[in-house]
């Protein structure tokens, strides 16, 4: 309740902000009408009484003053967008907090992968997922980077320790990740995958950017401007010539226009996105770092001269502005005297040449920062949960009061040991007891735990292995495939990546339950003996009780078990993991509450 409370102060101190910034806003716009007025009168009275010096000297004080207090504004609208955006972000964090973040809008639907490894089993992403749960990046990259980290974590174990650190000291500074996320929230609805930009600042220059052709696109506009000088005051020159230099610079407004405006409006489309970036990169660089991985990204955001990447985005934002101008009818006619088209195009070209290889960089350290925010929100959150160990010489899982990091409410833990002389573990019970939850519960924390994250548990150790699951699995009409093939194709993965003598966990639900129960016996056995012989542990759900003889014949084969009780009744569940085989079944029961006659 602490974080609850903590996050609920942020919001009043942001809600009261809000509310003095729009006080200050109001006051400035008064103040902008008061000095129309106000120049405006003063302007009339001076040119009523001929003191054209004191009019054109209030005309120039007034758009100074007004340009001012636009300005003023401008600032105050957006640090006020910043402050509505942290109150919605503690928002959020107290929805979590409570366990209410299922309906976050953001679940990662779109990565939803049903040949995936284990992301689909696991419930990685989609509604109730971990990336839901955990989820704050705000740019593509980040989003994509997140993606990563929970799909395919191949960092060792040295690593995960280093980011460990960084999860655990970016989990102190709530207010610099609540400020991180909120300047990207800005343009959110309008963030766009970036991969056009990247591979624009890639290419090499435009071929308009020869140096003869930069020559020309440069003195062309002077020496008409020149031509106009001796033709119009002083009429040396015949109208013919001045005629001929303007025409020719038409012609070069029009010569491959189409290229020139499709160059220049990739950097117009993502103006508000190169204007984010400017301003999360901005937030990394000032930032004050102490562990080394966090300084390791910070370092990749200046070049080998020391130039930030900030100065040198800032620029690239200052060509966008300018650019986005293109459209008014001031900038078409200047755009005929100076050939402004070409010499944005030059000085885009100009960019990419110093700083064009660099934003690839600039944008992963960015993904990579939101996708450790989002982390350090379970650390924040949940003081009580712990930072895994590895060991590299074993193969094995220890986790003590082990819970479901998804499950916000009424958690219940269990201490688990796999390893050793325990290779699979067999887990019985009844419908509903909490078979797959066990599996998931493995498999989540483990995803969290090679991510750098804390995860579910007062105590965790393990080793490095390839998770693969089977757990869900449906019929596919279009690939005429039915459920109990999708397994096969499951399990064919786990039996490739044993043999090629990966390190692996695997979880799986319900073995073989798309066949009858003499092949689902006899397949299960089979398996469970095979892998039983490899680099491989794993835990294994069934109904089928007579699997739980395994044990007498393979002594790395173990039984654990769920049980149910009855009171008044009613069924209930204490999700308690015990030693052994299940002795009680509840199908028939489940069946009568169904209102199936089971007589």
């Amino acid at each position: 309740m602490n974080v609850i409370k903590s996050y609920n102060r942020r919001k009043e101190k942001y809600t009261g902000l809000v509310a003095r910034l729009t006080k200050q806003y109001n006051y400035t716009a008064a103040l902008r009408l008061f000095v129309f007025l106000f120049s405006a009168v003063l302007i009339i009275y001076f040119h009523k009484i001929k003191l054209y010096f004191m009019e054109a000297s209030i005309i120039l004080i007034f758009l100074i003053l007004y340009g001012v207090l636009i300005n003023i504004q401008n600032k105050i609208r957006y640090h006020k967008k910043l402050c509505l955006n942290i109150i919605g972000i503690n928002k959020d964090s107290i929805e979590r907090a409570q366990g209410n973040w299922t309906d976050f809008k953001d679940n990662g639907e779109e990565f939803k992968d049903e040949l995936h490894q284990y992301s689909y089993d696991l419930d990685i992403f989609g509604k109730g997922s971990l990336f839901q749960y955990i989820n704050s990046t705000v740019t593509y990259t980040g989003k994509q980077t997140l993606r990563k980290t929970l799909t395919k974590a191949d960092y060792t174990p040295k690593e995960i320790y280093e980011r460990q650190k960084a999860v655990i000291e970016l989990s102190k500074k709530t207010g610099w990740r609540q400020r991180f996320q909120s300047e990207g929230k800005i343009n959110f609805q309008d963030m766009k995958n970036p991969e056009e930009l990247i591979k624009w600042a890639k290419e090499t220059i435009s071929p308009d950017s020869a140096k003869s052709q930069l020559n020309l696109i440069r003195y062309t506009p002077l020496l008409t401007i020149f031509m106009a000088v001796l033709y119009f005051p002083l009429h040396l020159i015949p109208v013919y010539i001045l005629s001929v230099f303007a025409i020719f610079q038409v012609f070069l407004v029009y010569y491959k226009k189409t290229k020139r405006v499709k160059y220049l409006e990739l950097i117009n489309l993502y103006k508000k996105d190169i204007l984010t970036y400017s301003n999360l990169l901005s937030n990394i660089e000032k930032a004050e770092f102490h562990c080394s991985y966090l300084k390791d990204l910070q370092s990749k955001l200046y070049d080998s001269k020391g130039c930030s990447s900030t100065n040198q985005i800032n620029a690239l934002v200052k060509l966008s502005r300018l650019i986005s101008d293109r459209n008014n009818l001031i900038y078409i006619v200047l755009n005929i005297l100076t050939l402004w088209d070409y010499q944005y195009m030059f000085a885009l070209d100009k960019w990419k040449k110093v700083s064009g290889p660099n934003i690839n960089v600039w944008l992963n350290v960015i993904g990579e920062i939101e996708s450790l925010c989002s982390i350090s929100i379970l650390q924040h959150d949940n003081a009580h949960w712990t930072m895994p160990k590895f060991e590299e010489d074993r193969l094995f899982i220890y986790g003590k009061n082990m819970g479901h990091p998804l499950i916000t409410k009424n958690r219940v833990c269990n201490d688990l040991k796999i390893g050793d002389s325990e290779k699979i573990i067999l887990v019985t019970g009844s419908n509903m007891s909490g078979k797959s939850t066990l599996l998931r519960t493995v498999g989540v924390n483990l995803v969290l735990a090679y991510a750098g994250s804390p995860v579910c548990a007062e105590s965790f150790s393990c080793s490095k292995m390839d998770i693969f699951t089977c757990m869900r699995t449906s019929d596919n009409i279009e690939e005429n495939i039915s459920s109990f093939y999708a397994e096969l194709l499951k399990i064919k993965k786990i039996i490739k990546a044993v043999n090629e003598n990966k390190k692996v966990l695997f979880l799986l639900d319900e073995i073989f339950k798309g066949t009858n129960s003499y092949d689902r016996h006899i397949g299960a056995k089979m398996l469970l003996n095979k892998l039983s012989k490899k680099d491989a542990i794993g835990f294994v759900s069934t109904h089928d009780l007579e699997l739980g003889d395994l044990q007498n014949e393979n002594n790395q084969i173990k039984n654990y078990h769920f049980e149910e009780y009855y009171r008044n009744n009613k069924i209930f569940f204490d999700y308690k993991l015990r030693k052994g085989v299940s002795t009680t079944t509840n199908a028939l029961y489940l069946m009568k509450l169904a209102g199936i006659d089971t007589l």
